[in-house]
């Protein structure tokens, strides 16, 4: 009979060999913990870069819209159907977004010896609000004098009738 009471104790044992330590959940936690953490950061890392990019983008395109605004509009037709000397744009609300003003004022570049047209300078800036915060933005470009393309089309246009 002795030899059935052996058997209960070894039953015991491994009953109670068979779940985890509280040193081994405590240690599976942690790398959870860990891993976790890591991922979480490499997810705010990522939406901070989205946000980056989005907004370098909306202010790549307030800077084309702003120059294509500027290429039809700074240089209007006179009289004679050539164009006139460009007139400075103060708070003017770009188009599409009238929540962008800009501001510009062009001036004229010294002639060089072998220029066919002349060139202006012109020093545009950008404004803005943000979270109730008045923001800015300046850039430099160079306009050759000319007649702008969507002008010759009104201008051909209107000749025609």
């Amino acid at each position: 009979m002795s030899v059935p009471c052996r058997i209960s104790t070894s039953r015991r044992r491994r009953a109670t060999r068979r779940g985890f330590t509280l040193l081994e959940v405590v240690l599976a936690m942690g790398i959870l913990l860990l891993g976790l953490s890591v991922v979480l950061g490499l997810l705010s890392f990522g939406a901070a870069l989205a946000r980056t990019s989005a907004m370098r983008t909306t202010s790549a395109q307030a800077v084309e819209a702003v120059l294509a605004d500027l290429e039809e509009t700074l240089f209007e037709l006179d009289k004679s159907g050539e164009a006139a000397a460009p007139v400075a744009i103060v708070d003017r609300a770009l188009p599409g977004d009238a929540q962008i003003v800009y501001s510009a004022t062009p001036t004229l570049l010294p002639l060089q010896p072998d220029a066919v047209v002349e060139e202006y300078h012109v020093r545009v800036e950008l404004g803005w609000l943000a979270s109730g915060v008045r923001k800015s933005a300046r850039f430099e470009t160079v306009f050759p004098r000319q007649v702008p393309f969507g002008e010759r089309q009104r201008a051909r246009t209107n000749s025609e009738r």
